[in-house]
């Protein structure tokens, strides 16, 4: 395999790893999140409240990053000078 291929091959196998995370860690649609409001009902009270705790939420960002990370090192394994057989090794 050439080498080009290999980082073609990383590229997607890398975007693939962080969607899947993605998915499995909570799949926000909007921005990441490191603190998610609760509402919990006050037990003496009864009147609901807001907690927030910390929990890391991956938003979109996050697969932007990766999709455009994986654009970029695909978009340059195209770049260069590519070595194809001259018509006398043919």
């Amino acid at each position: 395999m050439k080498f080009r291929k290999i980082i073609r091959w990383l590229a997607a196998a890398g975007f693939g790893a962080v969607a899947v995370w993605w998915l499995a860690a909570g799949r926000n649609p909007g921005w990441t999140k490191t603190q998610v409001a609760v509402e919990k009902i006050e037990e003496i009270t009864g009147i609901p409240e807001v907690v927030y705790e910390d929990r890391f939420v991956p938003g979109v960002d996050i697969l932007g990053v990766a999709g455009t990370t994986a654009l970029v090192l695909m978009g340059l394994t195209l770049l260069g000078k590519r070595r194809g057989q001259s018509p006398e090794q043919a």
